[in-house]
């Protein structure tokens, strides 16, 4: 299983010029969004904490999309450990672990390659748990968010389209994202290693309202290289009440 991490601020840099994506409804790319002015206005029912949250649904929940085995792993072993290291990260440097993890990542810069690599691990691992749930019918959003996905996209299928490629082509380990950008635009784009748009080294920024992540250890054993499948696949899973949610927050 790939893990990568970036040891510079020049590393990062090349990285996101190589592999950076981001796409919006008649643009190629997006105005950045600072992450303080991001984290500032997010609700607090939306924050996150340091502690690893109970997974919301049985290991074999998800099992017409992803194996129980990787789910268990991916819990109990890859996600547990960025928990474990970024309260480890967060004493060594001193930080205020009863505000919200946002807060850290809004200034990832000042901090260390290991709170970098590991609130970003525990950020965006807390947040994919959510974003999925056991497959329903005619699986899709409904209301503003769906309103916004077609004014912005043109139609639901060409942004499952655009997002769905966004995460098939994120060179090595990572994420894509959908997320609301300075503008308050709907935005999709992804993010290497363990990074994502709170952060103010990303190359994209803004609130994310949905995530997949495509790293290898979160389909490998079942669909081996396969990413494409998996992606096309994960869309059974999401828990659009919960990205509404999140939508709704800050829309």
């Amino acid at each position: 299983m790939s893990k990568k991490s970036n040891s510079s601020r020049r590393d990062f840099i090349s990285n996101t010029i190589k592999g950076g994506l981001a796409l919006g409804f008649g643009l190629s790319a997006v105005s950045p969004l600072t992450s303080c002015a991001a984290v500032k206005n997010i609700p607090v029912a939306v924050k996150t904490g340091f502690d690893q949250q109970p997974l919301p649904y049985a290991y074999n929940a998800l099992e017409n999309a992803i194996d129980a085995m990787t789910m268990e792993i991916h819990y109990s072993k890859h996600a547990a450990g960025y928990a474990k290291n970024v309260k480890e990260a967060a004493a060594a440097e001193a930080v205020d672990m009863t505000k919200p993890l946002e807060d850290v990542l809004a200034k990832i810069s000042n901090y260390s390659a290991k709170m970098r690599n590991n609130a970003g691990g525990h950020y965006n691992h807390e947040m994919f748990w959510q974003c999925m749930r056991p497959k329903t019918d005619d699986n899709k959003p409904t209301g503003k968010l769906m309103e916004a996905i077609t004014a912005q996209f043109t139609s639901f299928e060409y942004f499952k389209k655009q997002f769905g490629d966004a995460a098939k082509t994120r060179f090595g380990s990572g994420w894509a994202w959908l997320y609301i950008n300075k503008n308050k635009k709907l935005t999709i784009g992804s993010t290497p290693n363990q990074d994502n748009p709170l952060m103010d080294l990303s190359d994209i920024k803004g609130f994310p309202v949905l995530a997949i992540d495509v790293w290898e250890h979160a389909y490998y054993l079942k669909y081996q290289n396969k990413r494409a499948e998996y992606v096309d696949n994960w869309w059974q899973l999401v828990n659009w009440d919960y990205v509404e949610t999140r939508f709704n927050s800050l829309a």
